[in-house]
């Protein structure tokens, strides 16, 4: 028989990223808390493997890995896998974080690189603070990162140190910091400056000052941690855990080899994932393989109009069905070309994802996923319950829904008061069983 699960409130809550966690926000997914009381709840045996097939910042990876649990966790975006490689250093690795880091600063201060003209950096940036930057990232590269992450013909992200990860997010902190006055007020969207708008000049000695209170605020913070855990009962068992950079929707997982399955999927907001990590992708530049350009065309929910032509599959569920249906035939402008392919892109991706997702899955094994409703104009997207069905079509029995209200980030649009909608959002925990 299956334990309870205990489910919270999956909204996130800034009073809750305190400590080690409050190094890591992201603006989609759910809290540490949440994760951590439903894996729990569940009472898995000690050999059990838990997925998150979009493993964002790495909550679920981290919240298995603390409770001693092997945990796997995928995601699309570099800049995740870095976070979430970060987010599991041990605190025993909290001495060297600011020796490294002042020997990184001491050679970036002696000589900058020579700045490729092409380096995205320059979109925010004037030459000498992105040469400064881009300083700091190289010798940061070159002294952590190893042949087994970078070789001359291919980058392998997950195999990047802890430390290094650690590095890296302390300098997209940096980044993101000074790039406030490009931010909009849609938190997931930083815009770069038009042609006419002046580059930001900052001194490398602030951008120094900032990187060192990064590390420093990293060090002292793992180094309390270390001490809680020395107070504890016991030595604590850390979970093994795998960060791979996968696409969902053609990600290769054996069979029957998931025992439990934590996630929040892409919501079908027209978010622009990549956009929300501009910065950081600047930085990471030098190791990845593909632009962002490119990498947003991968994303589900992308607002790239895709060149294949999709049909609506009836594995999409006839709620899914329906709404394509609605949106397609609405008089607003795009409705029927522009907004039908995007929407027909995003369900094409989920489905294939959530196939893929069930055929990992053990028999009685379990699925939460976390999904938020939308509209569409006046066009209400019950996402949950099309998530509900295509999980129903690809093998899996729907056990429970959830729903918690919470405010939506499309009510500060204009546009939206020209439509009779409700305000906020519907957040739901899904539950499955395979």
């Amino acid at each position: 028989m299956m334990s309870r699960l205990r489910i919270l409130s999956p909204k996130r809550n800034k009073r809750l990223q305190t400590g080690w966690e409050g190094f890591f926000p992201y603006y989609a997914g759910f809290p540490e808390l949440f994760a951590r009381e439903l894996l729990q709840s569940a009472k898995l045996p000690s050999h059990a493997v838990i997925l998150d097939p979009w493993n964002g910042s790495g909550t679920t990876t981290y919240a298995a890995s603390g409770l001693g649990l092997t945990s796997i966790g995928l995601d699309l975006n570099p800049v995740m896998i870095i976070v979430a490689r970060a987010r599991l250093l041990p605190p025993s690795e909290a001495d060297h974080l600011l020796p490294l880091a002042a020997t990184i600063l001491s050679h970036a201060r002696a000589a900058s690189p020579t700045l490729d003209p092409s380096d995205t950096l320059l979109d925010w940036f004037k030459p000498t603070t992105a040469a400064f930057i881009r300083g700091i990232e190289w010798n940061l590269r070159r002294s952590l990162v190893g042949s087994r992450t970078k070789s001359p013909d291919s980058v392998h992200l997950d195999k990047i140190s802890g430390t290094a990860a650690t590095l890296y997010v302390a300098l997209f902190a940096v980044c993101r910091k000074l790039v406030t006055p490009f931010r909009s007020s849609n938190p997931t969207w930083l815009r770069t400056p038009k042609e006419i708008e002046a580059r930001l000049a900052v001194s490398p000695a602030t951008v120094a000052r900032y990187f060192t209170e990064n590390v420093k605020g990293m060090s002292t913070t793992l180094a309390e941690k270390l001490d809680a855990d020395s107070l504890a009962v016991g030595s604590p068992r850390v979970g093994e855990c795998k960060i791979n950079l996968s696409d969902t929707a053609s990600m290769r997982l054996d069979a029957n080899s998931v025992d439990f399955v934590l996630t929040s999927p892409p919501y079908c907001t027209r978010i622009d994932y990549t956009a929300a990590t501009r910065i950081e992708l600047a930085v990471l530049g030098p190791l990845l393989s593909t632009n962002a350009r490119a990498l947003g065309k991968q994303m589900i929910g992308s607002t790239q109009v895709p060149c294949t032509s999709i049909e609506v599959d009836e594995k999409w569920g006839k709620t899914c069905a329906r709404f394509l249906a609605a949106l397609q035939k609405h008089p607003s402008k795009a409705s029927s070309g522009y907004y039908y392919r995007t929407h027909l892109d995003y369900f094409d991706k989920m489905s294939r994802s959530i196939q893929r997702m069930s055929d990992a899955m053990k028999p009685d094994s379990r699925a939460i996923l976390v999904v938020q409703d939308s509209y569409y104009k006046d066009l209400h997207n019950d996402l949950p319950k099309i998530i509900s069905e295509i999980g129903v079509k690809h093998g899996l029995t729907f056990k429970q829904r959830k729903d918690f209200h919470l405010r939506s980030m499309s009510d500060i649009n204009p546009g939206r008061q020209s439509y009779a909608r409700p305000s906020g959002a519907t957040e739901s925990v899904l539950c499955f069983t395979k």
